[in-house]
């Protein structure tokens, strides 16, 4: 019954920036259960760019700044059937609720169980599978089984994007984020981003590398590139989400700390080096592959924003290390 009474479906996504990438299989297998229904995903306006090339799904973006009584209109508005809610979130739940959203799904979490129709308990699992695996198996209520899809990105305007910033058409093209929103316990040390960039000059002379950060990231990434000669391009805080997934998409490969780049790199299946230290990569790695670099010490995953100690999770990752790792991608 519940097949044919769906047409019209809220899938609210993520607020993260890399969680959002990994929840976008659930727009695959939602859309394989209900095939003819409209399927609208409500994202946060900073990540809705990740979403916009889709022309299979409506994009419903919103701001955090945004009042409760208007974005709830905004939803009434939609008539809305079926709402599926990825964060754990009690505001995501009241919004749909005060909706009048007749059927809401999502994980009970935070005290709003009853303002849900479907409010399955976590996973057994949780926080010790793929953070993928947990979104999908929120589906199971619905009679949605468990997939094998990966993240996907669609991307649009690669060319003319590529164009705009001079990007090289030969030669390879390296991606390096050095930062991460969550904290600097993310973060290999800024010179030794440096010092593997240095050694992947020296190693080709057609080799090009471009650095993204977000206008918070740039004074760490202005302070890497500082001297570094023109083959090395500092993108940080000149691109908008739109862009940086064009030009992620052009490299050869994406050096990074677990990150949302890192995970977009992972959705348009570009190689990528990944370096892991406060966090689990068995939780948020890149999915379903990429190559890992995490000294496993005794503290870590800690999941710190910053390191109360002496950072061995990260400074045990050495420069050589990194750079034979790419050589192997590359060559």
């Amino acid at each position: 019954m519940l097949k044919r009474e769906v047409k019209n479906i809220l899938l609210r996504m993520p607020n993260w920036l890399g969680d959002a990438v990994m929840a976008t299989p659930l727009i695959t297998d939602v859309r394989s259960a209900w095939p003819d229904a409209k399927i609208t995903v409500m994202a946060l306006a900073s990540t809705a760019a990740l979403f916009a090339a889709d022309p299979s799904i409506e994009v419903f973006p919103f701001s955090r700044e945004e009042p409760s009584k208007l974005l709830i209109q905004r939803l009434k508005r939609k008539n809305f059937d079926l709402a599926i809610l990825l964060p754990n979130s009690f505001s995501s739940a009241w919004w749909c609720w005060r909706a009048g959203i007749k059927r809401r799904l999502g994980y009970a979490a935070n005290g709003r169980s009853v303002l849900l129709t479907h409010a399955p308990s976590f996973p057994k699992e949780r926080g010790k599978e793929h953070l993928v695996l947990t979104y999908k198996k929120l589906l199971a209520p619905l009679g949605i089984p468990l997939s094998d899809t990966p993240p996907s990105l669609i991307v649009s305007h690669v060319e003319e994007t590529c164009a705009s910033f001079s990007i090289p058409k030969e030669g390879w093209i390296v991606g390096i984020n050095p930062g991460a929103a969550y904290g600097s316990a993310k973060c290999w040390p800024p010179e030794r981003f440096r010092a593997v960039t240095e050694q992947l000059l020296a190693f080709h002379p057609h080799i090009h590398i471009l650095y993204f950060g977000d206008k918070n990231g740039a004074p760490l990434v202005n302070s890497i590139c500082e001297g570094l000669p023109s083959r090395v391009m500092n993108l940080s805080a000149r691109t908008n989400l739109s862009q940086l997934m064009a030009l992620i998409s052009r490299c050869d490969l994406l050096l990074t700390n677990d990150s949302g780049p890192m995970h977009i790199a992972a959705a348009l299946g570009v190689p990528l080096v990944a370096l892991f230290g406060s966090t689990n990569e068995k939780v948020t790695g890149p999915y379903p592959r990429g190559s890992v670099i995490h000294k496993q010490v005794a503290c870590s995953p800690c999941y710190k924003r910053t390191c109360p100690i002496d950072f061995r999770c990260m400074r045990g990752i050495s420069v050589e290390e990194v750079f034979e790792k790419i050589k192997q991608h590359l060559i």
